[in-house]
């Protein structure tokens, strides 16, 4: 049932308003969140027509930023999947160094950052390589939500955040503000540099990466944005470049050229065979 100031067709304008600018796809069982988000910002903007609301949006870029901000969920922690991150030290970052050219930058990127936690967490385990020094690594962090850059850049988060990080690390790799906030020290934060980007829009800046993380992104797309999305990866990474999705998250059947791994029940995808 629709609220009375979104009818069905209006509804059916922002879905496919947001599919368009972002990849995201609202299946019917989740609907009802997009619904729930769009007229709450009716009401923040005291709007009643939700065709009003619709022609700001889709007529004005910062408007629909703003409405992108909104309508993405923004759900991290530190090492989330703790196994991707076990992988990326123990297999794949020493596979780097032995093959990378002397004074050769370590180039990761962090695609749908959120709020900061991935690409963080991926600085700290380069830098638990005692091979691998802050300024041989550079790592790019991208989202579509302008709130969440920010939270990222302050690099603030509280105890509760913190779940996965063992004391060692959070001695090594925080500073403290008080009991339960903490600050990632700056040559954590000087590894990163974080940008506004949107996956599915055509982009000819960034250049070629050895790692590529696009974690829990691909549940919100459908098969041809994914397909777009993990092609434009492809491009992008060295010949001997590794990808990781999400662990709920497949490229099973797209058309793709990429490789797929299982080791130590690690799963992960590469450009060709003679990575390791």
């Amino acid at each position: 049932m629709y609220d009375t100031k979104l009818s069905e067709y209006s509804f059916l304008m922002f879905k496919d308003l947001v599919y368009k600018e972002s990849g995201i796809f609202f299946t019917d069982n989740n609907d009802t969140i997009l619904k729930f988000r769009i007229t709450s910002l009716m009401d923040s903007k005291s709007i009643d027509d939700s065709k009003e609301l619709y022609k700001i949006i889709s007529s004005d870029k910062k408007e629909l930023r703003l409405f992108l901000d909104i309508v993405t969920t923004n759900l991290t922690k530190f090492f989330r999947t703790i196994k991707h991150f076990e992988i990326l030290k123990k297999r794949i970052l020493p596979t780097i160094i032995k093959k990378r050219n002397k004074n050769e930058k370590i180039r990761i990127w962090s695609a749908g950052c959120s709020t900061g936690e991935e690409p963080y967490s991926i600085a700290m385990a380069c830098l638990e390589n005692e091979d691998i020094s802050p300024s041989d690594v550079e790592i790019l962090a991208t989202d579509i939500s302008y709130k969440s850059l920010e939270v990222a850049k302050n690099a603030i988060y509280d105890i509760a955040k913190l779940e996965n990080i063992s004391n060692r690390c959070l001695n090594r790799y925080f500073d403290m503000i008080d009991s339960r906030t903490y600050k990632i020290k700056d040559h954590i934060r000087n590894m990163i540099s974080f940008e506004y980007d949107n996956l599915i829009h055509e982009n000819n800046k960034y250049p070629y990466f050895d790692i590529i993380f696009c974690r829990n992104v691909f549940i919100y797309f459908d098969n041809q944005s994914i397909e777009l999305t993990v092609n434009k990866f492809y491009d992008i990474l060295k010949d001997n470049g590794y990808l990781f999705i999400g662990h709920s998250e497949s490229l099973f059947g797209l058309d793709t050229k990429f490789i797929f791994h299982n080791i130590d029940d690690t799963i992960f995808y590469t450009k060709n065979n003679g990575v390791f």
